[in-house]
């Protein structure tokens, strides 16, 4: 029976499967359900989050409760291989120990699972507990005769030295231990095997002080989310990227580029695990191994090459069977990594692959296109026309399709009659289709063929399908056409008749505005930015041949820009001006949060981080103690606001009294003696609402308004009554009488 709270997580994961709030909510309410009962959903987490290693832990942690060593085997296969999360490999290794230690070969069987553990997961910043573990199981095994000891010396000796020259946190105590260790076996050769692998650890130590800072901020534990633009996963990106280009930097300064090459690929996989639905991250992984095999190809290391270059295409394969099933840009950059080794078939599969994929919003039209080109290459024009004829009988495809093989008819056979053919063709199917029928024109036009572009021309602009709004765009073409190649009377007959559909789809009343568009030239135009604005003229959108739709700013509120003639034959450049209100951008405050984990005071926090104060702001802020060092007084809110509530305010008019302080006298002028009164009578009022609030007697409120007469009668008694329990100034004066 699932809670309300599960429901509600449920309804959000139908509305966002990556809502990672949604799906720690049910991961805290599964943990407290049986195995049988959960199961499901882990499945389900895992599934979702393939290459998490906290998510793949987490289930494999509850199999591991249950003592169900069979599933646990089975997760393991599932994911220790593409998941090199150092936590998830640390469950590996407990999950040997803890189910092998009862079987005769478990030493053996401990070692190469250290083995197979630090081949993978060894370049990790945290491995120093694996490699301190490996040491302490090695130290603690039994040897027998003085051969057996030989061979644990060895061992032992071998995993500290492979330890001491990788860069990772704690690598100072793992050397302090190995040159215990060298000096407790033999103190006359601790020496040398100390000195041996000293400079090789002073290296691995500054690198490890850089490994830290570069990687410092990185969140491992990250699921893998697609790209949403949000500025905590830009940042995330960030210093991923920064962490690979600096693995690729080659810190260790090694000659060998085999483990240049290593340390770059575990921070590639590292980065995967949480970029993983970043298409550029998978392919610059593919391309540096690509890269890079070639480098040890021209070295002379052919076998090793080949083997970089398997990698990158198992990489490749790794990303379209994964996250990336529908990606088309991992998808043509496979193929064409695969073309470039001869293995044309496997680049034929490829593209058979992505054209397979039946999802509703999947657009093939570019596959297609992409295809096309490759059979070109790889068999000739002959197989590009049955690509063609396939696309054209899949209903999913666009126009573009046609435009592609036309132009590749045209380049490629120089057949000018079968690309006419191929766009006529398409233009039964497109025939309202502004774009498609925009690329034809231009096509005609660039076969310098003015009547038969005109043919298409009328025909298009004459068919009724074609919106107005739409028929702008070739409107513009058209213009443009007569005004390079036809006489002025035909240019003025073109401008007649776009001007009339311009006026009917926008409303256009001014002439001057098509005037503009008969003589402009790219963006050379015959007005100054100020000229045009004041006629309207604004750059809404152009096109290919630079044309402009043109819409009157003042009747339709729209602002444009259009870019400055510097050839205009006016006289001068007047600033534009505007009656409207704009905002001061010099309050505006950038949107440059920084990221901080402690909330600093007086800062704003918005997502991704904090604004920092203003400059003379934080200069004070950092002047004043921290808010926790204050420890009171504290006012007392709800008495202050019963105070001001209950008080009445006296209005003092003092333009309407009579002048009876002299301007010499000190006052200012305007002031009147009787201020002073009445100062007395609000403090007295005032005295009355606090003391009627804590219960005072009447009598004090004469005190607290300074009556003389009063003071006179109470004289000695009503200051003794009044004298604070703790007097510095009278305790003194007791001191001196008693003395």
């Amino acid at each position: 029976m699932m809670s309300e709270r599960m429901e509600r997580a449920e309804t959000r994961l139908k509305d966002n499967v990556w809502d990672i709030e949604a799906w720690q909510i049910l991961i805290k309410e599964y943990s407290a359900k049986k195995l049988e009962d959960a199961r499901p959903f882990y499945e389900r987490l895992v599934t979702q989050f393939p290459l998490s290693g906290r998510y793949w832990k987490l289930y494999i942690d509850q199999e591991m409760k249950a003592r169900n060593y069979t599933k646990v085997e089975q997760l393991f296969q599932r994911c220790l291989m593409k998941v090199l999360h150092i936590e998830l490999w640390k469950c590996y290794l407990n999950y040997v120990k803890e189910t092998k230690a009862t079987l005769p070969t478990f030493r053996e069987k401990m070692a190469q699972a250290y083995d197979f553990a630090l081949e993978k997961i060894d370049k990790d910043l945290n491995s120093y507990s694996i490699w301190n573990d490996y040491v302490s199981f090695l130290k603690n095994v039994e040897a027998v005769g003085s051969y057996a000891e030989n061979q644990k010396i060895t061992a032992v000796r071998k995993v500290y030295q492979r330890g001491v020259v990788n860069p990772m946190m704690n690598i100072d105590q793992l050397w302090r231990d190995y040159i215990a260790y060298e000096h407790s076996i033999n103190t006359i050769i601790a020496e040398r095997m100390v000195s041996d692998r000293s400079r090789e650890y002073m290296n691995a130590r500054r690198v490890a002080k850089d490994y830290e800072a570069i990687t410092r901020g990185i969140n491992r534990n990250a699921p893998a989310l697609p790209p949403l633009s949000r500025p905590e996963d830009l940042k995330q990106l960030d210093l991923w990227r920064k962490y690979i280009a600096w693995e690729k930097s080659n810190p260790l300064r090694t000659e060998d580029t085999k483990e240049m090459v290593k340390r770059a690929i575990f921070a590639y996989e590292q980065c995967l695990l949480c970029m993983g639905h970043y298409p550029d991250i998978w392919y610059e992984y593919a391309a540096f191994l690509n890269e890079n095999s070639q480098i040890l190809s021209d070295k002379g290391d052919v076998n090793g090459g080949k083997l970089l270059q398997d990698q990158a295409a198992a990489v490749y394969d790794r990303a379209i069977n994964g996250l990336l099933k529908i990606n088309m840009l991992i998808h043509f950059a496979y193929a064409d990594f695969e073309e470039g080794r001869n293995k044309k078939e496997k680049s034929r599969e490829i593209y058979e692959r992505l054209l397979e994929v039946k999802e509703p919003k999947f657009d093939p039209t570019l596959v297609y296109i992409q295809f096309m080109k490759f059979s070109r290459r790889s068999e000739g024009i002959k197989a590009a026309r049955t690509v063609f004829r396939r696309a054209r009988e899949d209903e999913r495809c666009e126009h573009h399709i046609y435009v592609c093989a036309a132009m590749m008819e045209f380049y490629c056979t120089k057949e000018k009659k079968v690309a006419c053919n191929i766009f006529e063709l398409g233009l039964k199917k497109y025939h309202a289709n502004a774009n498609y029928l925009a690329a034809y024109i231009d096509f005609l036009s660039h076969l310098n063929e003015e009547n038969n572009a005109r043919v298409v021309f009328e025909k298009v602009l004459t068919n009724e399908s074609l919106k107005p709004q739409d028929s702008i765009q070739i409107w513009n073409r058209f213009l443009q056409f007569e005004s390079h190649i036809g006489d002025l009377s035909s240019v003025i007959k073109v401008e007649k008749r776009r001007a009339a559909v311009m006026t009917k789809a926008l409303k256009v009343t001014s002439e001057t505005l098509f005037v503009v568009d008969r003589y402009k030239f790219q963006d050379l135009l015959p007005c100054s930015t100020t000229e045009l604005k004041s006629i309207g003229y604004s750059l809404k959108g152009s096109g290919a041949n630079g044309l402009s739709i043109a819409s009157p700013l003042s009747s339709m509120g729209m602002s444009g820009s259009s870019p400055t003639n510097t050839n205009s034959n006016s006289s001068s450049e007047t600033p534009p001006t505007s009656n409207r209100v704009n905002p001061d951008l010099d309050q505006m405050i950038p949107f440059k949060p920084t990221m901080t984990p402690v909330l600093v005071p007086g800062s704003h926090s918005v997502p991704g981080g904090i604004f920092p104060p203003p400059p003379a702001v934080g200069q004070f802020l950092s002047q004043l103690p921290h808010p926790s060092s204050f420890h009171g007084p504290y006012v007392m809110i709800e008495e202050l606001m019963n105070i001001l509530r209950s008080s009445k305010l006296i209005d003092v008019h003092t333009d309407k009294l009579p002048l009876t302080i002299k301007a010499d006298s000190g006052a200012a002028p305007g002031l009147n003696s009787k201020l002073f009164d009445t100062a007395v009578k609000a403090s007295a009022h005032f005295a009355a609402n606090s003391n009627s609030n804590s219960g005072d007697k009447p009598n004090s409120i004469k005190r607290a308004v300074g009556n003389d007469d009063e003071d006179d009668q109470d004289g000695e008694n009503s200051n003794s009554a009044n004298t604070p329990t703790f007097d510095i100034y009278r305790s003194r004066q007791l001191q001196k009488r008693v003395k």
